[in-house]
């Protein structure tokens, strides 16, 4: 939006050139969303809580958790909205990357939202059925990932990239489809695992999307791309915008969260941001360097996972409890312990997944 202002300024003044340029609009794009966050949660939280939108909290959980009961959720609106604004305001809102970015983002928002609102307003226990919610899910990451495929204007778009390997990669076809579909559904429902503790979801967040824009701003970029061995994908860099506005409205959102929380992100967050980051690691072809950027994610799932089939086929969990953060709690390590420690270990992954930049 005041990119295409810029451009009609620059032809006057030739300061609004330095526009142009995607590290300067990404940059903007962090502060406008901090500056959003700032402005809004307060009126926010003192909003949800006036209509007592509170968390409920499980009584067969970690003792210290009791105490959470009642305070604000569905705070991710307040992420939704520094995005939205700030992505709009920055980026080139003729990019076809930026849109299937946010509105991948901004539909699975919708589906938390539902979900938290027969919850915490309706004070329907179950919220959205599972299997509508899945449903849903389905619909939005398949109408995404056939979007991108029928849209690709070269093959680099569908081609699976092994990092730490520069000559190997697979042509997809038609499984990108189904790629890219697991990989939107799963990452969303991966972070909303994760979304149990205080700043445990967001952080990590926040370091994943700020990774995905450094893969985003070189491959988008002819002569970043053919150093390091990556595919060029004409435009791509454009996301570096959104992923400055995730990064801003995710530092914004944590100043709230942080422990002990003033507001919890809920559905309406976690669902929205997972499904943002994996869209962001399709459209960068980085699906592979995803997980393992986003090991503490992939932990979560995988503990939830384990614990179920365990208990089925042997009668046995595996963890005190899952997911697995809930096992470290009952295990006696104070909850900021888990959350810091969670957050080095992202610090570790993520520079591990840069690292396959060069590595090659």
């Amino acid at each position: 939006m005041l990119l295409e202002l810029a451009r009609i300024l620059e032809a006057h003044f030739d300061v609004f050139r330095v526009f142009h340029y995607l590290t300067f609009r990404a940059i903007l794009g962090v502060l406008t969303a901090l500056i959003i966050s700032f402005v809004i949660g307060p009126v926010m939280i003192r909003r949800l809580s006036e209509f007592k939108i509170g968390q409920s909290v499980r009584d067969d959980g970690p003792q210290s958790h009791l105490s959470k009961s009642g305070t604000p959720t569905m705070g991710g609106t307040l992420i939704l909205i520094s995005i939205s604004v700030s992505t709009l305001l920055w980026a080139d809102l003729t990019n076809r990357y930026v849109w299937v970015t946010l509105l991948v983002t901004l539909a699975f928002g919708v589906i938390g939202f539902i979900d938290d609102y027969k919850k915490l307003v309706l004070k329907n226990s179950k919220g959205l059925a599972a299997r509508h919610k899945y449903l849903w899910q389905s619909l939005f990451g398949f109408a995404a990932a056939i979007f991108l495929y029928q849209s690709a204007t070269s093959p680099a778009e569908t081609t699976l990239i092994v990092p730490f390997f520069k000559q190997i990669t697979f042509s997809l076809g038609w499984f990108y489809v189904v790629l890219s579909y697991f990989v939107i559904v799963g990452s969303s429902n991966a972070v909303n695992l994760t979304d149990g503790l205080d700043g445990l979801a967001i952080m990590p967040t926040v370091l994943v999307g700020g990774a995905l824009g450094v893969f985003a701003y070189a491959s988008g970029n002819s002569h970043f791309a053919e150093y390091l061995g990556i595919p060029f994908l004409p435009k791509s860099g454009e996301l570096i915008v959104f992923c400055g506005a995730l990064v801003g409205a995710g530092l914004g959102f944590l100043w709230f969260n942080t422990y002990p929380a003033q507001v919890f992100m809920g559905d309406v967050g976690a669902l929205a941001l997972g499904a943002g980051l994996g869209t962001l690691a399709i459209l960068v072809r980085q699906e592979i360097v995803l997980v393992i950027m986003g090991g503490v994610f992939v932990a979560e799932t995988l503990s939830v996972v384990l614990q179920v089939v365990s208990f089925k086929l042997r009668g046995k969990r595996i963890f005190r409890m899952a997911p697995i953060h809930h096992h470290y709690e009952l295990k006696g390590w104070p909850e900021p312990k888990v959350i810091v420690r969670f957050w080095i270990i992202t610090v570790i992954l993520v520079l591990a997944g840069l690292a396959t930049l060069k590595l090659r």
